[in-house]
């Protein structure tokens, strides 16, 4: 599955494609309602999962019925391993908010967390030598 493609808007301008992740409901100044962040996190236990912005995260399952459209939405992006600053960025959401959806994700299983794949600064010396002995019997 594709992530969702962001359009280029200049200040002012709504989108003309908005997702019902992506819409929030304002006060009658404008300003963001954070009401509707609270009911997208639950009441919750409080505790979160131990995840930072580069955490990538794999869908074990497809959404069940009783997924909020929230969770649907995650399981269905994290088909393939994205990030949650990926994540927070396709659904709009705060970090803090996908990290509560994701705590209760991972609580019942349907995903999977793992730390992003560090590579080495410096090549291994062997892996090298190894390498261009093969080379060198061409």
């Amino acid at each position: 599955m594709t992530p969702p493609q962001r359009q280029r808007r200049t200040p002012g301008q709504e989108p003309s494609t908005a997702t019902p992740s992506a819409e929030q409901p304002r006060k009658d100044d404008g300003t963001p309602n954070p009401e509707r962040l609270f009911v997208i996190g639950g009441e919750g236990s409080g505790e979160r999962a131990d995840i930072d912005l580069v955490t990538l995260i794999v869908a074990r399952a497809d959404p069940p019925v009783s997924a909020t459209p929230e969770q649907a939405a995650l399981l269905r992006l994290c088909a393939a391993p994205l990030s949650v600053a990926e994540l927070s960025a396709y659904l709009s959401l705060p970090f803090s908010v996908v990290t509560v959806l994701l705590t209760d994700l991972l609580a019942t299983e349907l995903v999977q967390a793992r730390a992003p794949i560090v590579r080495q600064q410096v090549a291994d010396r062997n892996l090298l030598e190894a390498v261009m002995h093969g080379l060198q019997k061409l």
